[in-house]
């Protein structure tokens, strides 16, 4: 019981996380003018870590797509501190 208690308990957390995480993604497209594509990210990585003040978390990594032109897909990648941002990556795109 205490397992599937504590599997259930990472699944609402991981759900929130990714919404979390959507947000962000929509946020630094509006941010920049850019198109957040598909208005979704996939889970790419989970580790544990320490924030500032030295706790253990969990980081969760997401990536997305984005556009510049609207013809190109980019890649992005957002890193989830527990329930925070910690890092926010976008591919390289040109500025016209």
């Amino acid at each position: 019981m205490l397992a599937l208690a504590g599997g259930v308990l990472l699944w609402t957390d991981s759900l929130r996380a990714r919404e979390r995480a959507v947000r962000a993604g929509r946020s630094a497209c509006e941010r920049y003018d850019l198109q957040f594509l598909d208005d979704t990210v996939s889970f790419a990585r989970m580790r544990l870590a320490r924030n500032d003040e030295g706790e253990l978390r969990i980081a969760r990594t997401y990536t997305f797509e984005f556009s510049d032109t609207g013809n190109n897909r980019r890649q992005g990648a957002i890193v989830m501190l527990g329930g925070e941002v910690q890092d926010l990556h976008l591919e390289p795109y040109r500025v016209q």
